[in-house]
């Protein structure tokens, strides 16, 4: 999974990527201290994993992973050229879902590239570049769907969808707000626009916001109305925290959240969060050599999900041995469990779980 950090220059994506990733991405009080994207690679907190771990001793531990990239600052014009707009887009083009940080904190000493607080405004501005962007991508796929009407007329329904979405963008709205069938909805991911992504608004507050109450801050109230007029995510978050956890021990983290009110840091909520948008659930293998959490679509058969360790156990499905996490802790040993026929063999027409621990039969 690859999620793009988006957002107005010196609103605090670079501080939250440094955060999270602790990558060291530069971080400056100037628009466009990010040149290039920075890349950083984020292990999936599981505590299931860590008590597979100490099971099984292995000599191997594999969590997921998810990719963060720290795009530069957009300003108004990126769709135009202006600043690094169209590397800005082309970056964000090849991300799964979108982080847009949205700046919610009065700070006097870190200018603000529009002069003042305001998280709409801000919205707006990177939503109507991302949109004028769309537009010139949407347009030249009306052209070339044009054209196809002239050799089958089969291709009608399939303008007709895409001038509804023209519709929705000139209106100012993300084309994921567009109401449309499966079939439409599998033809509009064809077209790669960057407003059909899946977005997380991260509102970014201040220390004193999270100690009095997040509900307290007006612009996280903004930015939480926005999100739900879009069905998009919403995560109150603030980068300067995160920083400061970085450098602490498992002890002291879990004694700063909670004084701070919070009961884990805002990497383990935005990972959370990501995979409730994009609809994600990690599978388990467990033994000696190695445990090890797979990251596969809710709804994945039991096939394509071994197929996502190697092609030949899809191929050569013959079965999966399947437990839930819960029940093998429970049990408190696989041959206990076992015993207690608490290992179900499933075939083909398995839709994967949650935490199923799994173990894959095959032939090639």
């Amino acid at each position: 999974m690859k999620l793009g950090i988006v957002g107005l220059p010196n609103v605090g994506k670079s501080t939250l990527f440094n955060a999270i990733t602790n990558a060291g991405a530069q971080s400056a009080n100037y628009p466009f201290c990010t040149i290039e994207p920075n890349v950083g690679v984020v292990a999936v907190p599981d505590k299931r994993l860590d008590r597979l771990a100490e099971m099984y001793d292995p000599e191997k531990y594999t969590p997921a992973t998810i990719e963060f990239v720290d795009i530069a600052g957009l300003v108004k014009g990126a769709s135009k050229g202006e600043g690094l707009g169209n590397k800005f887009l082309s970056n964000i083009r090849e991300c799964d879902a979108i982080v847009h940080v949205v700046r919610c904190f009065e700070n006097d000493d870190i200018i603000h590239v529009e002069g003042s607080i305001d998280p709409q405004r801000d919205i707006d501005t990177i939503n109507l570049e991302l949109i004028l962007s769309d537009l010139e991508i949407l347009d030249r796929r009306i052209d070339k769907t044009t054209k196809m009407i002239k050799a089958d007329k089969k291709y009608q329904a399939d303008l007709d969808f895409f001038k509804r979405v023209k519709e929705a963008l000139e209106e100012g709205k993300p084309a994921r707000c567009v109401e449309c069938s499966e079939d439409e909805a599998a033809l509009l991911s064809e077209v790669a626009l960057l407003t059909n992504k899946p977005i997380i608004y991260a509102a970014n507050m201040s220390e004193d916001d999270f100690a009095n109450g997040i509900e307290s801050n007006e612009g996280f109230n903004t930015v939480k109305k926005i999100a739900e007029s879009e069905g998009a995510g919403v995560l109150p978050i603030c980068a300067q925290i995160e920083a400061d956890i970085v450098e602490m021990d498992k002890e002291e983290k879990e004694l700063f959240l909670s004084d701070m009110g919070l009961e884990e840091s805002g990497l383990d909520r935005l990972i959370r969060e990501c995979y409730s948008l994009l609809g994600l659930i990690s599978y388990l293998t467990a033994g000696k050599p190695e445990v090890r959490a797979w990251t596969i679509k809710n709804g994945t058969k039991a096939p394509q999900a071994a197929g996502k360790i190697h092609s030949d156990f899809e191929r050569g499905f013959i079965r999966a041995e399947v437990i839930s996490f819960d029940d093998l802790m429970a049990c408190g040993s696989m041959a206990a469990a076992k015993e207690k026929g608490l290992v179900r063999s499933e075939g083909k027409e398995y839709v994967m779980k949650d935490g199923d621990i799994v173990l894959f039969r095959f032939n090639v």
